[in-house]
């Protein structure tokens, strides 16, 4: 992000790339006051989320952790990195304003992040949040989660609006074979059950016939 400042009342902050040839190519304009929110939300979330992980933030010149996606290198808002040795990339975070939630940022910028093999979260205000929608829709962008942010006094206050859900085939089929475990120990149980009446029956049966056996020959 590079800052430009014409006539002492716009700070220009233009994020550029060059490719083949040399050419630049602006990607967002900001007023001053979005571009303050801005790095004060990332500031923000840079407190919240070092809890679990280690989390770099790319602020206006500071460019220092970038994320190769092919041969595109990408400088999010924030990067988070697992807290082991290996430094895993475990999430990208991009943080926009009103003004930068455009189709040309998310050809630029989400569309990238959302190829790469860590989750893509977005974070956008809250009046903007059915434009990300539809950007991140038409531009087929793999977010993971887009939450929502705004202001009140000094408190600024975040909300997840979308999470993208994820699959779990191994527990599917785990509880598939578990169920006919029990239907096969029912069926056994009634025949067993049955067999007992049946010898109690034929020995009933007999009973009667032997006394009257033993009443005849005391007749005789």
């Amino acid at each position: 992000m590079r800052n430009v400042r014409i006539a002492g009342s716009f700070s220009l902050p233009i994020r550029y790339s060059l490719p083949r040839g040399g050419h630049v190519s602006p990607i967002l304009v900001r007023p001053v006051r979005e571009q303050l929110e801005h790095d004060r939300v990332i500031r923000l979330l840079q407190v919240r989320l070092k809890r679990r992980h280690d989390v770099v933030t790319n602020i206006g010149e500071d460019q220092t952790v970038p994320v190769r996606i092919g041969q595109v290198m990408i400088f999010p808002d924030l990067v988070l990195t697992s807290t082991d040795r290996g430094h895993k990339l475990m999430c990208t975070v991009e943080v926009e304003t009103a003004e930068s939630v455009n189709h040309l940022e998310a050809l630029a910028q989400w569309a990238h992040l959302g190829r790469a093999r860590a989750p893509f979260h977005l974070y956008v205000p809250a009046g903007s949040v059915d434009i990300a929608r539809r950007l991140a829709a038409e531009n087929q962008v793999n977010v993971a989660e887009i939450w929502s942010y705004h202001t009140i006094g000094d408190q600024t206050r975040f909300t997840m609006v979308h999470r993208t859900p994820t699959p779990e085939p191994r527990r599917v089929t785990a509880a598939k074979t578990a169920r006919p475990a029990p239907s096969s120990s029912r069926t056994h149980t009634p025949r067993r059950a049955k067999a007992a009446p049946r010898k109690a029956a034929s020995a009933r049966g007999k009973a009667p016939a032997r006394k009257t056996a033993s009443r005849a020959q005391k007749r005789k």
